[in-house]
């Protein structure tokens, strides 16, 4: 109990990955009530894309040769804009970067946003934490989150059916995940799923 008497922080057992791509899907706001439903708020943490924004910075990178050390943090930079229009849609939602802001925010019975920008500059230094690619998008970020946060399960909410064969490996190589995706997933015991949310 912390000194205001609330219920303990619960445990993050999902992490649910909303893909960018569905950001400009008219129906964004009730599927994010739809695909919620079947959980308890405090125990998921829901983690936006970077979708068009993510696209700028690829141009930029392209088009200047920023590196991949820049761009990688200017695509990062994109996802704290996603987090905040995440939250837009679910108002009552907080937004954190790290398993000890949940308990800051006293937000045992709320939605948790992850501001990825903020969440790489945290873990800067820990082991395992991301490279600074192109390899990497916000898939292997989710994963990475669902480490950190101690997770169980890690649903991937995109605008397209998983490819078949049901395979990271599979996946990477048809651009369904990111190329980093599968050794990061091969390294850890969490259950990884992916729906098409634009079919539900």
């Amino acid at each position: 109990m912390n000194g205001q008497g609330n219920s303990p922080i619960r445990p993050i057992r999902t992490v649910v990955k909303i893909g960018g791509s569905l950001f400009d899907w008219p129906k964004l706001a009730d599927g994010l009530r739809q695909w919620l439903r079947p959980f308890a708020p405090g125990e998921v943490l829901l983690v936006p894309g970077g979708g068009d924004l993510a696209e700028a910075i690829r141009k930029l990178d392209r088009l200047h040769g920023l590196g991949d050390t820049t761009a990688h943090w200017l695509a990062l930079r994109t996802l704290t804009v996603s987090a905040h229009f995440l939250q837009s849609l679910l108002p009552s939602a907080v937004i954190v970067a790290q398993p000890s802001d949940r308990e800051n925010e006293q937000a045992s019975d709320r939605w948790a946003i992850l501001d990825g920008f903020a969440f790489a500059l945290a873990d800067v230094g820990r082991p395992g934490e991301l490279p600074r690619s192109w390899e990497v998008s916000s898939d292997s970020l989710a994963l990475r989150a669902a480490l950190v946060f101690s997770a169980e399960r890690l649903l991937l909410i995109k605008s397209a059916e998983p490819p078949l064969p049901y395979d990271v490996e599979h996946w990477a190589r048809c651009g369904y995940v990111d190329a980093y995706f599968p050794k990061l997933a091969r390294a850890t015991a969490i259950a990884i799923e992916a729906i098409n949310g634009t079919a539900s």
